[in-house]
């Protein structure tokens, strides 16, 4: 692959990932709730996630998704539902004030925050057909593929960690100037409205060709 290729794609998939959508929510939302504790497992699930849906895509998934309207609709619907019941969560989800930076939170499983942002990061059938769309442009067909496709993968799950730590990161250092219970539930039910109107959108999305 030339050098130009990869960093055509480099540059395309940084602006993509920067772009905030159901993952990066997630990721600002366990930050602005637990700090930087959680981040490791929120990430890993994050690059998880990303190497799952590239890696399917790359495998021939993505083209099955592409002509099955039955797969398709499954995991549209069942990936909005996730990030419609995640909102809930969020929007409920009790908030107390704190008085220092070492003031104890109720700490979620990292099992369960990992789990969450790889089935967030996942189970997103709109990444998968536009990973199918999106890789092909930048494969030289003269060239063997597997390594093509393999330095892409790696590349583009590089990135959305990097993306998302930074992301974690900085909500997290936010996250001192909004202690007061008002201002931190405010930010939780604006978090909440935006993965669940991501949830409505993903279930109300349709294929191009549709």
């Amino acid at each position: 692959m030339a050098f130009e290729h990869w960093l055509a794609f480099a540059v395309a998939s940084q602006i993509l990932l920067v772009i905030p959508g159901p993952t990066v929510l997630l990721v600002i939302s366990y930050a602005l709730g637990y700090g930087r504790r959680p981040a490791a497992a929120i990430v890993a699930g994050v690059a998880l996630g990303d190497l799952t849906s590239i890696t399917a895509s790359m495998l021939g998934l993505g083209a099955i998704l592409a002509t099955s309207a039955e797969i398709f609709t499954v995991l549209r619907l069942a990936g909005g539902a996730y990030l419609i019941w995640l909102g809930i969560k969020l929007w409920r989800a009790p908030v107390t004030a704190e008085s220092d930076d070492t003031a104890a939170v109720p700490m979620a499983r990292p099992g369960r925050m990992f789990a969450h942002a790889y089935a967030v990061t996942a189970l997103n059938p709109k990444s998968i057909v536009f990973f199918v769309a999106f890789v092909p442009q930048f494969l030289d067909a003269a060239r063997p593929l597997g390594p093509q496709m393999a330095l892409l993968a790696a590349t583009f799950v590089g990135l959305a960690t990097l993306n998302a730590t930074l992301y974690a990161l900085l909500a997290a250092s936010a996250r001192r100037t909004l202690r007061a219970p008002f201002a931190r539930r405010a930010v939780n039910r604006v978090g909440a409205t935006l993965l669940m109107a991501a949830g409505v959108l993903a279930i109300g999305w349709r294929r191009a060709s549709a």
